[in-house]
């Protein structure tokens, strides 16, 4: 999270795959303005409605229960400021959602969890952190828009 920084401060963050909340929750404490989190399982949204709760986050957070691939369909480009995603390792998500991203920026920066063994197609200026067997793709939209214009 370090990564984006200053970037976080006052921004809108869409959360993907929102699991227990960790990433938005995160980017929230660090000063973003509110935080839209997609989790798919209603079992685990509730787990993440009360780590809301239990951060009196409530105010500057929208749980949406949701498909996150069904969900980005429906955003216009440059909805989010901030898109954060940690997908289910091995499963093509990741790239998918890169793919997703590349069509359609629906946040001035995508940022995404993947495992090391899943390289994303990433040129400069992405960025590609890697944490022992885990990495973070940062890829800015201005760097997708030109890919769309080749």
């Amino acid at each position: 999270m370090s990564i984006l920084g200053p970037e976080l401060e006052g921004a809108t963050v869409l959360d993907l795959f929102a699991g227990s909340g960790a990433l938005g929750l995160e980017a929230l404490s660090r000063g973003a303005r509110v935080a839209t989190f997609v989790e798919n399982s209603r079992k685990v949204a509730e787990l993440l409605r009360a780590n809301i709760e239990a951060l009196d986050a409530g105010s500057a957070a929208d749980l949406v229960i949701d498909d996150a691939f069904k969900f980005i369909t429906s955003l216009q480009p440059r909805a989010f400021d901030i898109a954060l995603a940690d997908p289910p390792y091995s499963r093509g998500l990741a790239a998918r959602l890169l793919q997703r991203f590349r069509e359609v920026p629906f946040a001035q920066i995508l940022s995404i969890e993947h495992g090391t063994d899943e390289p994303l197609d990433l040129s400069p200026p992405d960025q590609d952190r890697r944490y022992g067997d885990t990495a973070i793709a940062i890829v800015p939209a201005a760097h997708s828009d030109e890919e769309n214009r080749r």
